[in-house]
């Protein structure tokens, strides 16, 4: 019987080119994510120094105005701000995949949809704000701090529509990896910020009002020169086809999208407030609210760094997929999962090293300061895992699955994390800490099922859904789009070049 010779292995130098191929590609990868991050990074950075303007701004009017402008500013996130933010994100997986795809009118189009849903939205948002004051004394609350911020929210009635627009403006350029002009225009918007609050606050004595006038005409200043750039750039020649019909029609695919995106985003949001409340039904509710105050200021800082990642994930992610790379779309996620957990352990390292001086930059209050630096511990620990559970939201965005992360959101902070932060905190004798390790409990459960979700996904299948919403189905599969990319990594190395232009 003639004997099988044996297989031959792979050549060793074969295997050899086919890693340095992976890692490579991996490079430029990385490399396209942190073009459209590190620009967002620094916006995220100016848009938090404005609101910290503006609170500087009130401290000086007294303590009255600071209390007013503060509890009208979380009126406004917990009614407002969050559900446009929501509702815009709706855009983002299709205007990711259909700059992909080089359906270029389609962002255009999925633009002045957005536009009009956000506007159409603010009208029952402005609704409420006007009735503000009758829904803070039904709630209890003083009538002098209810005056204050009924003044504060009425003048901030105009940046529901500057914010109608800045946020699809925003994602329309994010999606075409344009980011480095979004830094540009913030810088130009912050340091008018200033002046412009000197001059309302101190030189018209125009008090809260003018604080929140300022802070509607930062937003329109960046609005308007977000504008100005589009148009003296020429971005929108290729997705601009005027006011077409279709914009008043056909918003099943925005809608189906936008509605899991505002619930998921809202979700994340109105835990907080849900925490400060909590915080005033401690046994020092005075310490703890003001602790509070300033730990999620802090978390607020950290959140724009894996924020701005996710930002540039989905955009990688839709990208890729619109032009039916699916295998490119998965490598996008693995280095943003990557990158993720390298802020991940920085931020935690961050809360351990400051824990005993960060307090002291915001009060000499020893009791404030003792609970602040027991607490950022742990504050790291969930840095942990919300860094990789944010750039996870950010692949659901690009794959267009934002009710799986609504879900996710619901099931980890609400049903995980909320009794356990209860039962820790008012009956295991936990007490502050208590709170914050549910929120650690409700990180830790999110992260981990994220992750099982990202680990599952079916990448081709998602590649056929793109084709779906972007309406490419009729368009030849691309069998070795996948093959041929890999061999030209130089032209995906000259198109990260050039997405900062």
């Amino acid at each position: 019987m003639d004997q099988l010779a044996p297989l031959n292995p792979e050549s060793p130098k074969l295997e050899q080119e086919n890693q340095k191929t992976h890692l490579s590609l991996a490079l430029i990868e990385a490399k396209c994510i942190a073009n459209i991050a590190f620009p967002m990074v620094l916006t995220g950075l100016l848009l938090y120094t404005r609101s910290m303007i503006s609170m500087l701004f009130l401290g000086r009017l007294g303590e009255l105005a600071l209390a007013g402008g503060s509890l009208a500013i979380g009126f406004a996130n917990i009614t407002g701000y969050s559900v446009l933010s929501g509702l815009a994100m709706g855009m983002e997986p299709i205007c990711g995949q259909a700059y992909g795809a080089k359906r270029f009118k389609l962002l255009g189009l999925t633009l002045q949809r957005t536009v009009i849903l956000l506007l159409l939205t603010s009208i029952p948002i402005a609704l409420l704000w006007f009735n503000m004051k009758r829904i803070l004394l039904s709630c209890g609350q003083q009538d002098d701090i209810a005056t204050q911020a009924q003044s504060y929210i009425f003048y901030s009635l105009p940046d529901l529509i500057a914010q109608s627009l800045l946020h699809p403006l925003r994602i329309y350029l994010r999606s075409q990896s344009i980011t480095v002009p979004l830094t540009f225009c913030a810088t130009l918007a912050i340091l008018l910020h200033i002046p412009i609050n000197y001059l309302l606050v101190c030189v018209l004595n125009l008090g809260i009002k003018g604080v929140a006038l300022s802070g509607v005409w930062t937003n329109v200043n960046l609005v308007g020169s977000l504008i100005f750039y589009i148009a003296i750039s020429g971005v929108y020649k290729k997705t601009w086809g005027g006011f077409p019909k279709e914009c008043f029609k056909g918003w099943k695919s925005l809608m189906n999208l936008a509605i899991p995106s505002c619930i998921s985003v809202c979700l994340e949001w109105w835990w907080y407030e849900i925490m400060i409340l909590l915080c005033g039904l401690l046994l020092n509710p005075q310490a703890t609210v003001a602790s509070m105050g300033i730990l999620i200021q802090t978390t607020a800082l950290i959140y724009i760094f894996p924020s701005s990642l996710s930002f540039g994930v989905s955009t990688r992610v839709g990208n890729e997929l619109g032009a039916n790379r699916p295998k490119r779309a998965k490598l996008a996620t693995i280095v943003g999962l990557s990158y993720s957990f390298i802020l991940g352990f920085s931020a935690l390292l961050f809360a351990v090293t400051v824990r005993n001086i960060w307090a002291s930059m915001f009060t000499q209050d020893s009791e404030i300061i003792t609970l602040t630096s027991m607490v950022l511990p742990i504050i790291g620990l969930c840095e942990l895992g919300n860094c990789p559970q944010t750039t996870g939201c950010g692949v659901l965005r690009g794959t267009a699955r934002p009710k799986l992360g609504a879900n996710i959101n619901l099931g980890c902070f609400y049903l995980v994390g909320m009794p356990v932060a209860v039962w820790l905190g008012f009956f295991a004798g936990f007490d502050f800490r208590g709170l914050w390790l549910g929120l650690l409990a409700a990180q830790g459960s999110c992260v981990v099922t994220m992750l099982f979700v990202l680990a599952r996904t079916n990448w081709e299948l998602q590649a056929q859904r793109a084709k779906e919403l972007t309406g490419t189905f009729t368009i030849d599969d691309q069998d070795g789009a996948d093959e041929a990319y890999e061999s030209s990594s130089s032209l995906q190395k000259a198109k990260c070049e050039n997405s900062l232009v």
